[in-house]
């Protein structure tokens, strides 16, 4: 979905803010009433966002009958169909824009696994490994920032893990960050600060954590939804009146198919000119050799090729301005000249059920995972857009 519409991931907090009685635009979403609006969001005093990792929209949807409460929501009309988020659809991408309200091409986190461009070596965007300082990799303020400035409180409860964290610090630095030891601590710290004017950020991540390590359609994935379903029911029964609560999530997931694992490390073809492989399985960045641009431009249209001809339609191949002027990473006439040089030579986005891995670099469990994201078909790219007021 393009990025100037109001139904993505991106437009959640500048709607959000402006609810609160704040206009706070971006160069992406330039007119936040107006996505205020289109999002069905009312004014309010007290806004509740939870982000809950992993669960898109279409892995909801079929397994609404283990989560009672959302399944409530998502029989309201306003939450019936969803919402789009990056593309990568993956973690550190969708919450680089979501934080603030922008893209990829904008705060240059723009994939799991990056150029530090600055070293010249791949870093990786959960733990920040052989990264910038967060600060200076993403350099816009978030929205939480910009609304504290304001004076409006901002309240964020959280696993203590995350207090601090590299990935807090670039995409969602600006909170009052309540450490809550347990699940049942950090609820109730969210809703002791949903009672007092203000936004409240939750973030959830138990569902994508299953997920992971034992794929969606495990006992293990509808017992993390069952659970988080029970913490939004219990927030909700606790919230007075005008509150409004918010549910999204950062991506879908699909399930692997070890069948369609390919080793990049195992196939001539795919490895011949090709200087760094970032990305994750789902979304590949490769870099080219070359000397010069002349060269590498070269470099990457033979690459594209050789992919092309050797996964088929596996997988769905792009040179670095074809993936920019299709508005991956954001309006095109946005993407900075620091993303451009961060963003791979060559975009490989795997389809159907198939991975991409590099067990050069990759561990070997890290390749084999049940159930993953990244690319773009609906399972990953569609996430709920859940509204409640109480």
């Amino acid at each position: 979905m393009p990025y100037d519409q109001a139904r993505h991931l991106s437009a959640i907090l500048p709607a959000c803010a402006s609810a609160l009685g704040y206009d706070l635009p971006t160069p992406v979403h330039p007119l936040p009433r107006a996505d205020q609006e289109a999002l069905g969001i009312p004014d309010a005093r007290s806004i509740l966002v939870v982000l809950v990792d992993g669960l898109g929209f279409h892995n909801l949807d079929e397994r609404k009958g283990h989560a009672p409460f959302l399944r409530s929501l998502l029989k309201q009309k306003v939450n019936s169909r969803p919402i789009s988020t990056c593309l990568p659809s993956t973690t550190p991408v969708a919450m680089a824009a979501f934080g603030t309200g922008t893209a990829p091409g904008l705060t240059c986190m723009t994939a799991y696994k990056q150029l530090n461009a600055e070293v010249d070596l791949v870093c990786q965007l959960i733990q920040f490994i052989n990264t910038p300082q967060p600060e200076d990799l993403q350099r816009i303020p978030t929205i939480f920032e910009r609304l504290v400035s304001a004076g409006v409180r901002v309240s964020a409860p959280g696993m203590a893990k995350f207090q601090g964290s590299g990935l807090t610090r670039a995409a969602l630095r600006g909170p009052d960050y309540i450490v809550g030891r347990t699940m049942a601590d950090r609820v109730k710290a969210a809703i002791l600060c949903s009672r007092q004017p203000g936004l409240t950020y939750f973030y959830i991540p138990d569902v994508d954590k299953a997920g992971h390590e034992y794929g969606v359609d495990s006992d293990q994935w509808v017992a993390a939804l069952e659970k988080t379903d029970k913490a939004l029911s219990l927030i909700r029964q606790n919230l007075p009146a005008g509150t409004v609560m918010v549910v999204t999530a950062d991506h879908g997931m699909i399930n692997s198919d070890p069948h369609s694992r390919i080793d990049i490390a195992q196939e001539p073809v795919l490895r011949k000119g090709i200087r760094l492989v970032a990305g994750e399985p789902r979304n590949r960045m490769l870099y080219v050799y070359g000397e010069t641009r002349q060269e590498k431009d070269a470099q990457a249209e033979e690459v594209a090729a050789r992919y092309r001809a050797f996964l088929g339609n596996l997988v769905q191949v792009f040179l670095k301005e074809e993936a920019i002027g299709r508005g991956f990473y954001g309006p095109p006439d946005l993407v900075t000249d620091r993303a451009r040089e961060i963003l791979g030579d060559v975009i490989v986005l795997a389809q159907g059920s198939t991975t991409l891995v590099d067990t050069r670099y990759e561990t070997d469990q890290a390749t084999r995972l049940p159930s993953v994201h990244g690319s773009n078909s609906q399972r990953e790219e569609g996430i709920p857009f859940l509204l409640e007021r109480i």
